[in-house]
């Protein structure tokens, strides 16, 4: 018996890299898998390694980025495989440029993918979800996105993916709020792993150990992504946690710090050594990477 026994998880990006080990964990648990993904090749051979493994999966390459595509995802998962009660959004790309140097498009692609990509399956599965909650049925559904330590610190030649990743940050706290009378859980995941997107930003950092330990092995990460899927992680709801290796903890984010009330307006001459003490007395901020 596995944790996730008689769920159906659809899983984007999952033609390889994180996403893959994400799809091979949650059939090991029991679950269904939607091994989504553009790239034809990978999904049909992650669909069959879970298969060969004694699961069931569904090989699919349907668009995230409109909510026509992730309408027609959802379609073939239900038709499949009955219902679907966990969403993992994985898929990404990087355009990494220093800012200046960005272009439009390279702005405009990182958003549509991992913004508006969050976007589309999550709200066609949660109007799902809400319906069937107000036609009486149990609903015990999750949402797990995909943030970034990039989105929650910064990182310098990625100001499109970490402006995307914080974005998905402030998305899943909103969601959590407005879908827990749904019976629906929204949490989101910081990870650090060896993808195809490390590789191409950081090959010598995230390369394979010729012994030992392999931190950066995504299946390291993909342990707290199928326990947030399960049933067991009910009562966890709106929480970011960091994943690398044997490494798991809960990401903290803006919150108000001091405060120092004149009970009247501020003139902008006097401001000077107000700002300077509550900095002072404030927790001093992470090093943004790469600076």
């Amino acid at each position: 018996m596995g944790i996730c026994d008689g769920r159906t998880v659809i899983i984007t990006g999952a033609g390889g890299g994180l996403g893959r080990a994400y799809a091979l964990a949650f059939a090991a648990e029991g679950a269904n898998v939607v091994v989504n993904d553009i790239r034809e090749d990978g999904v049909r051979a992650v669909a069959e390694e879970v298969r060969r493994a004694g699961g069931r999966a569904l090989a699919n390459t349907g668009d995230i980025t409109t909510v026509a595509g992730a309408q027609r995802i959802a379609d073939a998962a239900l038709t499949e495989f009955g219902d679907v009660q966990v969403l993992v959004n994985n898929a990404g790309v990087l355009r990494d440029r220093m800012f200046l140097s960005l272009s439009e498009d390279d702005w405009d692609t990182v958003m549509r993918v991992h913004l508006k990509g969050h976007f589309c399956l999550a709200s066609v599965l949660g109007r799902r979800w809400r319906d069937q909650k107000k036609a009486g049925q149990p609903v015990d559904a999750r949402i797990i996105n995909t943030s970034s330590g990039a989105g929650l610190q910064g990182s310098v030649g990625q100001s499109n993916y970490s402006a995307a990743k914080a974005g998905v940050a402030g998305l899943t706290l909103v969601q959590a709020a407005e879908l827990a009378r749904y019976g629906v859980t929204v949490n989101c995941l910081a990870p650090a792993a060896r993808t195809a997107m490390t590789e191409s930003a950081m090959p010598e950092m995230v390369k394979k150990p010729e012994s030992g330990f392999d931190a950066w092995d995504p299946m390291n990460v993909a342990g707290i992504v199928v326990w947030l899927g399960s049933v067991q992680s009910a009562h966890v709801t709106g929480r970011c946690f960091e994943a690398k290796g044997g490494e798991l903890s809960v990401a903290d984010g803006w919150r108000t710090g001091r405060i120092i009330d004149k009970g009247a307006r501020w003139q902008p001459a006097e401001l000077g050594p107000v700002v300077d003490r509550l900095l002072a007395e404030s927790v001093p901020p992470q090093r943004v990477y790469g600076s």
